[in-house]
């Protein structure tokens, strides 16, 4: 009867393992590579089939707060609805000060930028180069795609005015000509994208300073929220954005000297602190701005939407109002980090990692599936119980065979001495592991 109960107990310890492996969740998938640009494959010439992908932080941590890991709309406790009118599938308003997210939809969506990718550039150049600088205008300058502000080679222009060409005329020669001055495309490239990861912007992945579309260029609602936040802190660049006109020199025998205007669709708006316009055959219109009310500033960010039936500049005016009239007591539904620092990684896995192919740059990686609350256990765990159950069936025999001829001794034969049972591991088993 002690044996029989013996063998029970290790029969119930099998099927308690069983039914915890059955049980438990799946062990987390490694991360991915970070995703890269491809210049090599075909310039995008439209947004994304099916949407963007959506962005995290280190190990799949939702950069900002997990009230903020979604593709819909989220808006703060308290606050009235949304305006009407918000066509937008990527967009974000916060307060600057705070850093509290009052409203968002899709904000950490990894959106084509466009020319509001330029705010990054201004980042990373502002204060590593000298603004009396003079960079030379080029054949290359010249031929640039997109909106120009009009440099000629043999054209001599300070630093500071690139700045001001780059922000205001969205100057896609000026973004050339300061990558240049800085070490060439591959060099600011690679600072724009060291500069986005510092600030905690990891849905940001820089391939070229204009912002012009290239294959897995991306950024976010939040990273550009980010980005226009730290501009207007910085007493250098908010000056650049407000700046309302400039002037280009001549250069003789080539062009007369001009005067270029800020071309910031919302100069107009009270309290304005400038603004960013893009557009891409392939991002559509994206924008981003910042205001500033009763010592109250706040900056939206609007991505990938169509100038009908409203404006992308127009969308981050209703959402700027709505914004302002939303108490600040009522904090918000995730905020803006300072930095990188403020990212905490989520857990890893201490499972041996299976490999993984290169992460696809248009589409970003994709993200791991989860198995449903009510859904089939997995494969690899029924399987593992099955095999708990055959080690646990089969030693049960083994011992109960080994006891029965133990029980019959040979005639003549001295009675068999104790021994110690095998060394069992947690189900019962010595060829069982947890």
């Amino acid at each position: 009867m002690r044996r029989r109960a013996g063998a029970w107990r290790v029969l119930l310890a099998a099927l308690v393992l069983v039914l915890t492996v059955l049980g438990a969740p799946a062990a987390a998938a490694p991360d991915t590579p970070r995703p890269t640009v491809d210049p090599a494959a075909p310039t995008p010439t439209a947004p994304l089939p099916g949407g963007p992908p959506q962005g995290s932080g280190p190990g799949g941590v939702t950069v900002g707060g997990e009230g903020l890991d979604t593709r819909g709309t989220v808006v703060v406790d308290g606050a009235p609805p949304v305006p009407d009118g918000l066509a937008a599938p990527g967009w974000l308003v916060a307060d600057a000060g705070t850093g509290d997210v009052l409203a968002a939809r899709d904000p950490h969506g990894r959106y084509y930028p466009a020319s509001t990718l330029k705010t990054l550039t201004l980042l990373t150049v502002a204060h590593r180069l000298d603004p009396a600088l003079v960079v030379e205008g080029t054949v290359e300058d010249e031929s640039m795609e997109g909106s120009r502000v009009g440099m000629v080679v043999g054209g001599r222009y300070p630093v500071s005015l690139l700045f001001q060409a780059l922000v205001m005329q969205s100057g896609n020669d000026a973004a050339n000509a300061l990558a240049r001055a800085f070490g060439g495309t591959q060099a600011t490239v690679q600072a724009m994208n060291a500069t986005a990861l510092e600030m905690g912007a990891f849905d940001t992945v820089a391939g070229t300073p204009s912002g012009l579309d290239v294959a897995g260029q991306s950024s976010s609602p939040y990273d550009l929220a980010l980005f226009f936040r730290a501009l207007i802190a910085d007493p250098l660049t908010a000056g650049i954005l407000t700046t309302p006109t400039a002037e280009m020199p001549g250069v003789e025998g080539r062009s007369t000297g001009y005067q270029i205007q800020n071309e910031n669709p919302l100069a107009g708006y009270p309290g304005v602190l400038g603004g960013k316009t893009g557009f891409t055959d392939a991002a559509r219109h994206t924008f981003v701005a910042a205001a500033e009310r009763d010592g109250r500033r706040l900056v939206v960010s609007v991505m990938g939407t169509e100038n009908v039936p409203l404006r992308a500049a127009d969308q981050a005016a209703l959402l700027l109002d709505w914004g302002f009239a939303v108490p600040p007591s009522l904090g918000g539904v995730g905020t803006l980090v300072a930095s990188a620092a403020e990212v905490a990684p989520a857990p890893t896995s201490s499972a041996v990692p299976s490999p993984t192919g290169p992460a696809d740059v248009a589409a970003g990686p994709p993200a791991p599936a989860s198995p449903t609350p009510d859904g089939p256990p997995a494969l690899g765990a029924v399987a593992l119980g099955a095999a708990a159950v055959a080690v646990v069936a089969a030693t049960l025999i083994g011992r109960r065979r080994a006891m029965r001829r133990r029980t019959r001794p040979a005639a003549g034969a001295p009675p068999p001495g104790r021994r110690g049972p095998p060394s069992a591991g947690p189900g019962g088993s010595p060829s069982t592991r947890p």
